[in-house]
């Protein structure tokens, strides 16, 4: 049973073609430079958001109030690591 499983799959598998990853010179570069300004962009939005994020914090503490500022934070981390992998993620793809 296990030949025979192992000769059909050789056999449907065999007519796959593989096709060659190769994107076009200028569509790379034009996705490389859009990449490169998202990555500042969010890098800046983190930052921005972090820092609001803070002063929203000391403001509220200054005033005696408890709020949910931690769910706003892990807000702002995941809208980091987002841009942060979204680069590597889609470079991988035009390469």
């Amino acid at each position: 049973m296990t030949s025979l499983l192992h000769e059909a799959s050789t056999l449907i598998a065999a007519g796959v073609p593989q096709p060659a990853r190769n994107a076009p010179g200028a569509l790379t570069t034009k996705v490389n430079t859009v990449l490169g300004i998202a990555a500042w962009a969010g890098t800046a939005a983190g930052v921005a958001g972090v820092l609001i994020t803070g002063a929203m914090m000391a403001v509220s503490l200054k005033r005696g109030e408890g709020s949910e500022h931690m769910s706003r934070l892990g807000m702002v981390l995941g809208g980091c690591v987002l841009v942060a992998t979204a680069g590597p993620l889609i470079s991988f793809v035009f390469a």
